[in-house]
């Protein structure tokens, strides 16, 4: 039996661990599940014959290294700040190693150890990113293929719910952390080209410049800006490139609610609030309010936001229940960004029968012969259920196929990288298709830029 350890048992490794189970017999597998509370992992594995469920903390280094030892190949699904102690054993043991996560700049420096070991080790491969390096790619490179020159590239990427699950006014719920939600877009401005012009939005902004998609059967959607658009600009090979822009999609309207709490300082992860255990959300709201004697908190908050009370936008936040004077914080020392997390998750927590969805949008404008053209490429999945997610078959799935093939010597360029090569891209797109993951490519008309809406 060839031994596969995966670390971590969280929301996105249902479809992955299944995926290893169905092949553990034809590829003679033995899959082992690490996790800091066993019981998450032996609910993965269903004392399935071929895999084993074990306790694993990942800051024991005696048991991290003994389960790093014993595997074939190595998949780390924890959170990425905890890969590099994991991937360090990986280099002493000689193991292959596969992320869903970015490349941390530690990861980075174990680039050359990778090599000089031939060894594998494959990030960022799972939704976003992965499927939108391989999907880009493989078009990129089809449209080099034939002697066009890329002018512009605009990758969007959704994690939202399903239309028969949508019943909130945000039209939205979590289906990934949501702590990364309410914080997304901090940490400087978002930076990306247009028309050869390096162009920033600043945090403050950013909710109120989108651009709108409109995807076959689902309707229309917006989308903000990445925080670095030109991140992935050399390693696309795209240096030449006049416009680059990666967003984050949402249902219309979504941000301009967002940008409420942005306004108010709700989405601040910077500093604690005294005596936030006690708080009730309305005493959370008030908080940020200025002081009246006689308006009420519902009144200070239309007036300092500036909206008028039979605005759909109000609704929004009454159905948040952000004015109730019973539901309590009771979180201690909190910062601001926890507390609305908090307050979010109430609401937005998918329930055991709701499906999520994952949208991701590319656009392609590039020159052959003297003209323009423009391909549109999108990707619809829904999921099935609360733990059977759109967001878990995604992430996952690329995982596990990736794993497979590194394991099976199909993927065998060693090193730290990305799924950007056809070596790697070709044979997981063409699976995943068997999985119901497809992107369907459409050419229309060069439009060139799509200006953000201010």
């Amino acid at each position: 039996m060839r031994h596969i350890l995966v670390i971590g048992s969280g929301k996105s490794t249902a479809y992955l661990i299944q995926y290893l189970l169905d092949k553990s017999t034809s590829e003679k597998l033995h899959i082992t599940v690490g996790d800091i509370n066993i019981d998450n992992a032996k609910a993965m594995i269903e004392n399935h014959k071929n895999a084993t469920a074990i306790t694993l903390d990942v800051f024991d280094q005696k048991s991290r290294q003994e389960a790093v030892k014993n595997a074939d190949i190595v998949v780390s699904m924890l959170p990425a700040r905890f890969h590099i102690e994991v991937a360090k054993d990986c280099i002493t043991f000689k193991k292959n190693m596969v992320t869903a996560s970015y490349v941390s700049n530690e990861m980075q420096a174990l680039d050359q150890d990778a090599k000089d070991n031939g060894l594998v080790f494959m990030n960022e491969i799972g939704v976003d990113p992965g499927l939108d390096h391989m999907s880009a790619m493989q078009v990129i490179d089809s449209i080099r293929d034939k002697g066009g020159k890329i002018i512009l590239f605009e990758s969007f990427t959704g994690g939202l719910v399903a239309p028969e699950s949508d019943t909130n006014l945000w039209n939205y719920k979590f289906t990934w952390n949501p702590r990364n939600v309410v914080t997304a877009g901090q940490g400087g401005a978002a930076k990306f080209l247009q028309e050869s012009t390096f162009k920033y939005i600043p945090y403050n902004r950013l909710f109120r410049r989108t651009e709108f998609l409109d995807v076959e059967n689902y309707g229309r959607f917006e989308a903000y800006a990445n925080r670095d658009s030109l991140k992935y600009q050399s390693v696309y090979g795209l240096n030449d490139i006049k416009t680059l822009y990666r967003g984050t999609m949402r249902r219309v309207g979504f941000s301009r609610a967002w940008q409420v709490f942005v306004a108010l300082g709700m989405t601040d992860d910077s500093y604690t609030i005294d005596d936030s255990k006690n708080m009730s959300y309305r005493d959370f709201v008030n908080a940020f309010l200025p002081y009246s004697p006689t308006d009420s908190v519902e009144l200070k908050f239309r007036h300092a936001l500036k909206i008028d009370q039979d605005d759909i936008i109000w609704d929004k936040f009454v159905e948040l229940d952000l004015f109730s004077k019973t539901k309590m914080v009771t979180l201690d020392k909190a910062t601001p960004a926890q507390i609305l997390q908090k307050i979010l998750l109430d609401s937005w927590t998918l329930k055991p029968t709701d499906k999520d969805m994952i949208v991701m949008y590319h656009k392609f404008g590039y020159e052959l012969n003297g003209e323009k053209h423009q391909i549109d490429s999108t990707m619809v999945t829904l999921g099935q259920d609360q733990t059977y997610t759109a967001m878990a078959k995604t992430v996952g799935l690329p995982v596990a196929i990736a794993t497979l093939a590194i394991l099976n010597k199909t993927i065998t360029t060693p090193g730290v990288q990305i799924p950007i090569t056809k070596e790697v891209y070709t044979p997981i797109l063409k699976e995943l298709e068997e999985y119901g993951i497809t992107f369907k490519e459409k050419h229309v008309p060069y439009l060139g830029y799509n200006p953000l809406n201010i």
